[in-house]
């Protein structure tokens, strides 16, 4: 594959602009360059036995989404937030958002759910 191609290959990489929002990033390089040094913690909860941590994927990851040569147009909304928790009894426990209001709401209730599961047992 020549550089230029390479440079501007769609695997469904953003970025996050000024504002927060996801935008597609068309130039491999560039998105790689600010993936690198990014802040993408969305929301982090600790507890005495693990986290619950809520991130800006970059990649979209869904994998129903159809092969692309292009960036799809702004109806589509890819899958770009995951919450996961590391450690306790919903060890490894994960969801993935297509927006930033998503996956905050979706990980209050992931801290909720284990703090009831750690109650339980």
């Amino acid at each position: 594959m020549e550089k230029e191609n390479e440079e501007n290959l769609w695997i469904g990489q953003y970025v996050l602009d000024e504002q927060g929002n996801p935008r597609p990033e068309r130039d491999l390089l560039t998105w790689a360059a600010w993936y690198e040094t990014a802040e993408r913690q969305v929301a982090l909860t600790r507890f005495s036995w693990g986290r619950v941590s809520t991130i800006f994927l970059a990649l979209d990851h869904d994998w129903r989404a159809p092969l692309r040569v292009e960036p799809p147009d702004s109806k589509y909304k890819p899958l770009l937030w995951e919450t996961m928790v590391f450690g306790g009894k919903l060890d490894g426990k994960q969801r993935r958002y297509r927006s930033r209001e998503e996956a905050l709401a979706g990980h209050a209730e992931a801290v909720e759910e284990c703090k009831a599961a750690q109650r339980h047992f």
